[in-house]
């Protein structure tokens, strides 16, 4: 069974970070493109930042672009996502996911956790 955890959602001020974690499991770690999506009130869920099978590509939206860190650890089959400078425009419900093809459409990924609130005040 396949099953993606995520943590490290919270609340934080305007100019703080974050870190989230996602840890996967019942699938093969390494043969799977992951990515982290966001779904704020109101408005579909979007591709925040999407890693390569192999790690080595990595492709970041435009809003969260130079503020914002995918990687992952495959020994401990985890998924992180380093956030810096985090204003209110990036509070939503983040998602980690898996899937097949290095895609930022939602639709391409197969698994899904069922996300972490990340609340950003100003």
């Amino acid at each position: 069974q396949v099953r993606l955890v995520e943590s490290g959602g919270g609340s934080v001020q305007a100019g703080g970070s974050l870190r989230l974690s996602c840890v996967g499991s019942g699938f093969r770690f390494s043969h799977l493109a992951m990515g982290w999506f966001r779904q704020a009130p109101g408005k579909e869920r979007e591709a925040v930042a999407i890693l390569h099978t192999g790690g080595g590509s990595a492709h970041y939206s435009d809003p969260v672009k130079g503020r914002f860190t995918i990687s992952r650890d495959y020994a401990n089959k985890m998924l992180y996502l380093q956030m810096d400078n985090l204003n209110p425009e990036d509070t939503g419900l983040y998602y980690c996911a898996a899937g097949n093809l290095y895609s930022l459409r939602v639709s391409e990924y197969l698994y899904w956790g069922q996300g972490t609130q990340v609340t950003v005040y100003s």
